[in-house]
């Protein structure tokens, strides 16, 4: 259980990454604000509590796959609060001569793991990277956020396969779960519920977490850290849009950006929380 000045330091993170992900997408006139909101409590919690990354060179440092690669902003947030690139990068997202383009670029970018965009191929990759840690004899764990759109990608189930069949127990896999993809609700567009029952159907040691619950979330990546002998599904539920009012649970706002009096609420209501 988080003290109150870790739950305080969790809080404030979170703001400042919140925060920076609406400049961007409003400075840029472009982005995907909804899902990068809706992951960033699960991405403080694992940068600055969970993950042995204290250089993004260190080859024993754990690893973070953003298989939905789309939501960037939330990413290159986290890593300017974590100190990996400079904040005031940030405002060049999405410009032509920007290192930080839409999708993230593991060769341009300290910190970043995956060069990430097309979906569903996070979880082979991160695979790998798995099972090169257990050949290596090395103690690093990876960590795979997949969209809950994203997990209508046939490759995603041919890749839980392949987790469960090594045994792949320094592997956790995050989905997150909230409900809401371009095209509208997940289980009209195509029906993944129950996703739990679905990984631990393919081997995987499932939990189900409120995603913007840090208690949660902790307690969720110590479970995983303690399974043994197969991967681990933590599916979170969260908010699309979280944080910004006009946002929150609306399709509409996975990809767009905000006008100027949007912007203008979006930071009011951050002042807010």
């Amino acid at each position: 259980m988080l003290n109150d000045i870790e739950l305080q330091n969790f809080k404030n993170i979170a703001h400042n990454v919140r925060q920076s992900i609406i400049e961007m997408v409003y400075n840029a006139k472009s982005g995907h604000p909804g899902g990068s909101l809706s992951i960033t409590d699960i991405l403080t919690v694992l940068y600055f509590k969970e993950m042995n990354i204290a250089s993004p060179d260190d080859e024993n440092r754990d690893r973070l796959v953003l298989s939905k690669g789309h939501c960037s902003t939330a990413l290159y947030a986290i890593l300017a609060e974590k100190g990996f690139i400079p904040k005031e990068d940030l405002k060049t997202f999405r410009k032509i001569d920007s290192y930080l383009q839409g999708h993230p670029d593991m060769n341009k970018i300290p910190g970043v793991d995956m060069t990430t965009g097309s979906l569903g191929q996070g979880l082979s990759v991160s695979n790998g990277m798995a099972i090169a840690g257990k050949l290596d004899k090395k103690d690093y764990r990876v960590y795979c956020i997949l969209g809950d759109g994203e997990i209508e990608e046939g490759q995603i189930w041919e890749s839980a396969m392949t987790s469960a069949h090594y045994k792949l127990d320094n592997l956790c896999v995050i989905v997150d779960n909230n409900n809401l993809q371009i095209d509208g609700k997940i289980e009209e567009v195509m029906n993944s519920i129950p996703i739990d029952k679905k990984f631990e159907s393919f081997g995987f040691n499932t939990i189900v977490i409120n995603g913007h619950d840090y208690n949660q979330i902790l307690d969720a990546f110590e479970i995983a850290k303690q399974t043994k002998g197969k991967p681990t599904a933590i599916i979170a539920k969260t908010i699309k849009g979280k944080g910004i009012s006009y946002m929150e649970n609306k399709v509409e706002w996975h990809g767009k950006a905000p006008n100027d009096d949007e912007y203008k609420l979006a930071i009011q209501d951050l002042m807010n929380i």
